[in-house]
């Protein structure tokens, strides 16, 4: 008996990307039998006009309305609906690149395992100048702590990776996705997956490529929100975190310790090591991933920058939700 498979989509002013994202599903839907369901947070550009112009076409294509606007909400909503006709479920990034086979390297490889997830390396990609210094970055351990599906080079089983595909009864056992994450609700899942005694699988069989925040402030509001989703994490599930994720912490601290340098200077050496420590490893990321002479003198250090921007916006995020946890009513 053949699989059945559900393609999710997550929107939310996704103009630019959804028609060729579309486009290219379509030719794996086909040979998947599969839907794809785009579950749009209240689109204003023209997103739902170019997946209405689509659906038109074809009966594979729908699209839910996603109230919450969130990712996870925009998930669960689409396994409410459409999941009772599917045995697995694919999350798509409207703004990621995929190879043409991607959907069926997943269920191919889900099928070969038989685990509850799968989860995909991301192989991040820059264009302008800025961007493709947060490339370097979050494709190196100065920007990732060495997390396995960002640095590549690994397959097995993993305790988080970035969702792509799981099975739809693992996906409902464990509850779905918390709605009450705006940021690290996959790891929040994954971690309830484990508890609940299933593997997630990372693959070598496929990728896919994320093209990061192009800006300094959206790097940090990005990374602000992921510092305080680790943050609930390790508070809801009484976890122990990891060094890599240890280390980012003293970040915001050794920024506020420099404020006291107006009455000695010595108080700026620990800001100094890890401003030195991020450019000297960026510098060396940025000879990797942009080898040769293509890699200007003045762009070399800007990785390192990108990257300090990241852990900023990490701990500043982590910590502002510890002291605000105390005032805080958590959803139960």
């Amino acid at each position: 008996m053949s699989v059945r498979v559900l393609i999710v989509i997550p929107t939310l002013n996704e103009s630019r990307h959804i028609g060729a994202l579309l486009d290219a599903l379509l030719v794996e839907a086909q040979a998947l039998d599969a839907r794809i369901v785009v579950a749009d947070g209240g689109s204003t550009d023209e997103t739902l006009s170019t997946v209405g112009r689509l659906a038109l076409g074809t009966s594979r294509i729908a699209i839910a309305h996603n109230r919450r606007r969130i990712q996870s909400a925009a998930v669960n909503l689409a396994v409410e609906r459409f999941g009772d006709d599917a045995d697995y479920l694919v999350r798509v990034d409207a703004h990621g690149a995929y190879p043409p086979d991607y959907c069926r390297a997943l269920v191919a490889e889900a099928e070969h395992r038989r685990v509850a997830s799968i989860v995909v390396p991301m192989v991040t990609v820059g264009r302008a100048q800025f961007q493709r210094a947060v490339a370097a970055a979050q494709n190196s351990p100065i920007g990732t702590g060495g997390s396995a599906h960002r640095i590549g080079g690994a397959c097995g089983p993993v305790d988080h990776g970035h969702h792509a595909l799981m099975r739809v009864d693992a996906f409902r056992e464990v509850g779905g996705y918390d709605e009450t994450f705006r940021a690290n609700e996959d790891a929040e899942l994954d971690h309830r997956l484990r508890m609940a005694g299933h593997t997630i699988w990372l693959t070598d069989r496929t990728r896919m490529t994320y093209f990061p925040r192009d800006n300094a402030w959206g790097l940090f509001r990005q990374y602000f929100g992921y510092g305080g989703g680790r943050a609930r994490n390790i508070f809801k599930h009484h976890a122990r975190p990891r060094l890599r994720q240890v280390a980012p912490l003293a970040i915001l601290p050794v920024v506020l310790l420099a404020t006291l340098s107006i009455w000695h200077w010595g108080f700026l050496v620990p800001l100094a090591l890890w401003g030195v420590g991020c450019i000297a490893l960026g510098m060396r990321a940025a000879r990797k991933f942009y080898p040769d002479d293509a890699v200007p003198a003045v762009f070399s250090p800007l990785v390192g920058i990108a990257a300090m921007v990241m852990h900023l916006g990490w701990s500043a995020g982590f910590w502002l939700h510890v002291a605000q946890r105390p005032f805080r009513r958590e959803p139960s």
